[in-house]
């Protein structure tokens, strides 16, 4: 509660004195550079980034006729609730890892089932961590989401399922009816394996077979369970709909797993897989073939139009990813869960950035997969 209040005083600080001040963070070669710029409230915010070679984001979409991205509607919130994992991915852009300490507490949770009650035009609460599944508070919250009829999305790692006192979630899932989108960016171990950790592969495999035993991922069921493709490495992912193709045919042959569908996220210049890119020298090179694939068809369907992210902490956020860059929601809007206004939040100017190129390169990509391919229809 003292951070929230916090929060909210910082935010009066700024609306009384008309600018908003953004530190943006870059790490290179040489170093660590921080950079304060203010912005006037009238004005869309925007985060200028590493290649100097490219053209901003704002100014790329405004040569499509976009002068300013904004919302369109919410009709999702994704709560962060908690940085803890069981795992420590190389690709991970929310830096999360079995030593981070964050957690949502149930007052913060509380604060987001109201909004809930208040706005039933918000049908889907998205949940994600780190490995949500960590959070203590995991099942009173998805419990009550539940009992407001919303549609609960659980991004599962899958290995979790495995920590001590865990095993029971895969029945706690099915009979809350929670769809599950679970990473498994391969269907071969030893790609897993090295992004994920050794081991990471099998016990992913294990899990699904679990969770096909429930009925997650059978047509009928009513349980979707839908899986999670990035590439390896400073690459965007190849079509979703051929991929699908072969990880169900792969996966069904080899360890009768079936899923719904697959969706395929290209990979964010942020946190680790930002480190890895500077570690190789590959920046420049991953920013510019982004920006050099932008798809404007992807423009409509950008997940930040019609959602609202949530920290742990309750800190309100355009996307996740500008949650792990600390870019909150535009000044001129509600930056915290307590002061959530859903008439002021659906029509905000969206804070970019030069890592948005990664939802609008190539075929698009959300945390609903591509943006422009056409999605098989799921039947379970």
């Amino acid at each position: 509660m003292a951070q929230l209040t916090d929060a909210a005083n910082h935010e009066q600080d700024i609306t009384e004195t008309l600018y908003a001040r953004f530190l943006l963070r870059r790490i290179n070669t040489t170093g660590a550079l921080a950079m304060i710029r203010e912005v006037p409230l009238s004005q869309p915010v925007t985060v200028p980034l590493q290649n100097t070679h490219m053209a901003s984001f704002d100014k790329t979409i405004a040569n499509h006729g976009v002068s300013c991205l904004t919302a369109n509607t919410i009709t999702s919130l994704q709560v962060n609730v908690g940085k803890v994992c069981n795992q420590t991915c190389h690709h991970c852009h929310v830096d999360a890892g079995p030593q981070r300490i964050e957690i949502m507490t149930v007052d913060t949770m509380d604060m987001v089932l109201s909004v809930l009650k208040r706005y039933p035009q918000i049908a889907t609460v998205d949940i994600t961590g780190g490995a949500p599944e960590m959070n203590p508070h995991f099942e009173y919250f998805v419990t009550e989401c539940r009992k407001l009829n919303r549609q609960v999305i659980d991004r599962c790692n899958l290995t979790v399922f495995f920590v001590k006192g865990k095993g029971h979630l895969p029945q706690f899932l099915a009979e809350h009816h929670v769809d599950i989108v679970a990473s498994l960016p391969c269907y071969l171990e030893n790609n897993v394996d090295e992004q994920r950790g050794k081991g990471v592969f099998d016990r992913s495999i294990s899990a699904l077979q679990q969770l096909n035993a429930l009925g997650y991922g059978l047509e009928g069921s009513g349980l979707h369970l839908h899986l999670v493709y990035n590439p390896l490495g400073p690459n965007l992912p190849p079509s979703q709909r051929e991929l699908e193709i072969d990880y169900k045919q792969e996966l069904l042959t080899r360890f009768g797993i079936s899923f719904n569908n697959l969706y395929t996220i290209t990979n964010m210049p942020i946190r680790r897989f930002l480190d890895d890119l500077e570690a190789n020298g590959q920046t420049d090179q991953y920013l510019e073939l982004l920006a050099n694939s932008f798809n404007p068809a992807s423009l409509p369907g950008l997940m930040c139009r019609s959602m609202i992210s949530i920290g742990w902490d309750g800190i309100l956020y355009d996307c996740d990813f500008n949650q792990m860059l600390n870019l909150t929601t535009h000044p001129s809007s509600p930056t915290t869960i307590a002061d959530f206004d859903i008439q002021t939040l659906e029509h905000r100017p969206i804070v970019t950035g030069t890592h948005c190129y990664g939802c609008t390169a190539g075929s698009g990509s959300s945390c609903g997969g591509s943006l422009t391919e056409e999605k098989t229809v799921s039947r379970s």
